[in-house]
């Protein structure tokens, strides 16, 4: 179902977002929602920095150019 959500989304130039606690609790499922295209991520305060080196991996290892605002989350962390 989320698979079918952000294809479709992204089929007709719609912003596809996640607002919830699994991203944040799973690790995984932020680079599965990064690996389908999703458009943003949602998540706590305490897990932001772990989640944004996440999506930048997983952005580099798939040869896509980091989006700006996960490229400012993570250098002002740092």
């Amino acid at each position: 179902l989320i698979r079918q959500t952000v294809e479709g989304g992204r089929r007709n130039h719609r912003h596809v977002g996640i607002c919830g606690q699994a991203p944040s609790d799973y690790p995984e499922m932020a680079e599965y929602l990064v690996e389908l295209g999703i458009d943003s991520i949602s998540v706590t305060p305490d897990t932001l920095l772990e989640v944004t080196r996440k999506v930048l991996t997983v952005e580099q290892r798939l040869g896509r150019p980091p989006r700006d605002a996960a490229v400012e989350a993570d250098t002002q962390g740092a």
